[in-house]
């Protein structure tokens, strides 16, 4: 079965080696906010772009999303085909947090994009870490470890790596991170168990957590984007 996914420490780890390459969308001339979407496996930063105009409000602030490409890598759940991705898989069924080389990898290279917002004059607290199924587990690897206080967290059909870490790694300045988790009911690839985990692990933990669930598989639906939306007003708007 080819699978595709589309629409680690406390960054202590190695440094990224190279700079991810970036789909880029302002909706304005002078963003004051940045999204930072990671895509699922096999998908790039061009699976999310046009969801940008869906996502925006009468009054939005200018706004950057910025879409970086996975790493090409080997995938051993693809029988070792050689695709866009965070990190390996071995398998569907079995813990997906095995490749401990390639998660760090992958939220050092994340982290650096954050960096480079933070250059271009976008304060941190106006930086939403978003991502769908494996982009969302380096997502919220991300988030709930960065060190700057952050304006929020998406989790799109996905699950949360490292469990037993979490408690010991996440970092004082996003203990109140406000977090969106989205999930379809229908999802074969990550089953909704994982999501509604996930959500309580994270609620456990003191989050704000948003939890919805959709009637529809590994995917987004309009009313996801539009929930997305109204979320994404209260944290940038």
């Amino acid at each position: 079965m080819n699978t595709r996914e589309s629409a680690a420490g406390r960054f202590s780890g190695p440094q990224a080696q190279n700079e991810l390459e970036t789909v880029e969308v302002s909706t304005g001339t002078e963003p004051e906010a940045a999204v930072i979407w990671l895509h699922g496996l096999g998908a790039d930063g061009h699976d999310f772009e046009p969801l940008v105009p869906e996502l925006m409000w009468p009054g939005a602030p200018d706004i950057r999303f910025v879409f970086p490409h996975a790493p090409v890598r080997p995938v051993t759940i693809n029988g070792g085909m050689s695709m866009r991705a965070w990190y390996d898989i071995v398998s569907l069924s079995s813990d997906r947090d095995h490749d401990h080389q390639g998660i760090l990898s992958s939220v050092n290279q994340a982290a650096a994009l954050v960096g480079r917002e933070r250059a271009r004059g976008i304060e941190a607290e106006r930086i939403v870490i978003a991502g769908f199924s494996q982009g969302g587990a380096i997502a919220l690897q991300l988030a709930l470890r960065y060190p700057e206080k952050l304006a929020g967290l998406i989790a799109l059909s996905t699950y949360l790596l490292l469990d037993h870490r979490l408690e010991k790694e996440a970092h004082e300045a996003n203990r109140n991170l406000p977090v969106f988790i989205g999930h379809g009911t229908q999802d074969p690839m990550v089953p909704v168990q994982l999501g509604e985990m996930m959500a309580g692990r994270l609620r456990e933990a003191g989050y704000p957590v948003e939890w919805h669930s959709y009637p529809m598989p590994h995917a987004v639906c309009p009313q996801e984007i539009a929930d997305l939306a109204a979320w994404l007003r209260n944290c940038l708007g």
